[in-house]
């Protein structure tokens, strides 16, 4: 349980961030509501701000400073549909700067996750342009995608392949002090972003659709996140959780001939 935790939820307006909102009042948390949008779900305070504002980001980080929040989500993200340059500052630039500006001011023994994606893997074939990212700001996006070939068929996908490896990279960053980072990696999830999700993927979605059961839903993937902001998932450093349906496991077994 969570029972009097203070707990930071980004994109708490909708989706996966609104549910995960939801089921940590419940779990007793004091949730703290990030997101562009005002959310419909009950929060104990909650901060407009634009992900894609550096400025505003930073006046964020000054004003959460002094909660000493037991938990951060990153949830918030925007779609592959959204131009590649808006992506990858929502979706990599933003969850590090808002991450790195707090960690220090998080209480010991913290839990930081970041809502990764089924889009992340192959990471180990990246890591040329995730390292290139690992200093990256707003003001140079632009430029980093131009030159590294970051377009609109493979802005997301790289973003949640270096959220992935910098979920990995930070395993033990904080452990002097008990705080601990871990992702969540869910497959297609019935949210607002569902269907540009699917339009970018095209036929690979189709294929991907007809191998699952059904599409994951936000209630889902809320518990997986509460668990790993919970004391419950204290052992676990630099996880990248698959909840997807079952999805990576499919990949992995066919693609080393296990089908």
């Amino acid at each position: 349980m969570l029972n009097g935790k203070t707990i930071i939820v980004t994109g708490v307006a909708s989706g996966i961030g609104a549910e995960t909102a939801k089921l940590l009042k419940e779990q007793g948390a004091n949730v703290i509501g990030v997101d562009r949008n005002t959310p419909s779900v009950t929060v104990d305070a909650f901060h407009q701000v634009d992900l894609t504002d550096e400025a505003a980001i930073d006046a964020l980080i000054e004003t959460l400073k002094p909660l000493k929040a037991d938990g951060l989500a990153n949830i918030a993200g925007v779609p592959p549909t959204a131009p590649p340059e808006v992506v990858v500052t929502v979706n990599l630039v933003a969850l590090k700067r808002l991450t790195l500006g707090l960690v220090d001011s998080l209480a010991d023994n913290a839990a930081i996750v970041n809502l990764a994606s089924l889009a992340g893997i192959g990471w180990e074939g990246e890591v040329a342009k995730i390292k290139a990212a690992n200093d990256l700001t707003h003001a140079g996006v632009t430029t980093f995608c131009d030159e590294n070939g970051i377009t609109s068929e493979n802005s997301y996908f790289f973003t949640k392949q270096a959220v992935v490896a910098w979920t990995h990279e930070n395993r033990w960053t904080w452990r002097d002090r008990g705080i601990r980072m871990n992702a969540v990696s869910p497959g297609p999830v019935e949210t607002p972003i569902l269907k540009d999700f699917l339009e970018t993927l095209g036929e690979r979605a189709k294929e991907d659709s007809k191998v699952m059961d059904r599409p994951g839903r936000p209630t889902d993937i809320a518990p997986v996140v509460a668990f790993l902001l919970s004391d419950g998932a204290g052992w676990l450093r630099g996880v990248n959780i698959a909840a997807d349906g079952g999805m990576r496991a499919h990949i992995d077994a066919t693609s080393n001939g296990l089908a």
